[in-house]
């Protein structure tokens, strides 16, 4: 337990599963007054890592029962703005819900200090009044960035990551995770398109989370802002076709494009199980798959 603003705060221990994922928010840039933007919550042995920062998230992660300030550390996939425009509030909430200076980790892919760094200019003001006013807060936030490229390798807690090229060009660099503990592989992919790296990334893991479209809705919108959309994201069928290739036990299918509608999970279950035979987990805000 750590002792914050609010009291004590769970920092949320896994004992049992080994792993497990929780899609945070599983909308798209267009908002939706049911779904939070792109962020996935993974947990395994001592770890709680926090994939991207989509609008909303702060809230959704409280809603998983994980203050900010439990997370060991925030993961970037890229830095479009709809998975970093709520780093600001994760960032500004650990601070002040933190007894003390204490860091909070940003691993992303290069360009992450410059966005960590506009962002700590644009809330200067904020920051200061909050100094001004509590004498108990006597430094500003302590945001440690570590960009990242493919082939590196580290460890967090107890669980290790390694870091993975994808393609979501002309988006670049972008890169997924793999996350192993104690026998369990998580694989958080971000928005791409299957390519031999993300094939590699998703090898035999226990859980894969893809970002999908529907290119069969999408396609029939005539809006071509929305159709150049089709080429640098995977749809259902492809990431349940890299599923296969790769040899995962779990489909986890998030960021929804178009919105997932109540009642239609099946028809987008079915269109990834004619190219993948496991499970298949989809569905709302704060939907959990275990390993």
């Amino acid at each position: 337990m750590g002792i914050g603003f609010f009291g004590a705060v769970p920092l949320a221990p896994l004992v049992s599963p080994a792993m497990d994922i929780t899609l945070l928010g599983t909308g798209s840039p267009l908002p939706s007054p049911d779904r939070a933007g792109a962020a996935t919550l993974l947990r395994a042995g001592g770890a709680t890592l926090l994939f991207d920062c989509g609008r909303g998230v702060v809230l959704r992660l409280t809603a998983a029962g994980v203050f900010p300030i439990g997370l060991s550390a925030v993961m970037l996939t890229h830095l479009h703005s709809d998975h970093i425009v709520d780093l600001g509030d994760m960032v500004t909430t650990h601070w002040v819900m933190s007894p003390g200076p204490t860091p909070l980790k940003v691993y992303g892919p290069p360009g992450t200090q410059e966005v960590v760094d506009g962002m700590t200019a644009m809330f200067a003001l904020d920051r200061q009044y909050r100094l001004d006013h509590h004498a108990d807060l006597t430094q500003a936030p302590i945001v440690e960035v570590i960009e990242v490229e493919p082939g590196d390798q580290f460890e967090i807690a107890d669980v290790t990551v390694s870091v993975h090229r994808t393609d979501h060009r002309p988006v670049q660099p972008t890169v997924g995770y793999r996350v192993t503990h104690d026998g369990k592989v998580g694989a958080i992919a971000g928005d791409t398109v299957p390519c031999d790296e993300l094939d590699e990334m998703c090898r035999e893991a226990d859980l894969y989370v893809q970002t999908v479209l529907r290119a069969d809705l999408i396609g029939a919108i005539p809006n071509p802002r929305l159709q150049d959309i089709l080429n640098y994201h995977s749809s259902v069928e492809q990431a349940a076709q890299t599923a296969t290739r790769a040899g995962v036990k779990t489909l986890v299918l998030t960021h929804y494009i178009p919105a997932l509608i109540p009642g239609d999970e099946e028809t987008w279950r079915a269109l990834a199980a004619a190219h993948f035979s496991g499970p298949i987990v989809l569905g709302d805000d704060l939907t959990t798959a275990s390993a």
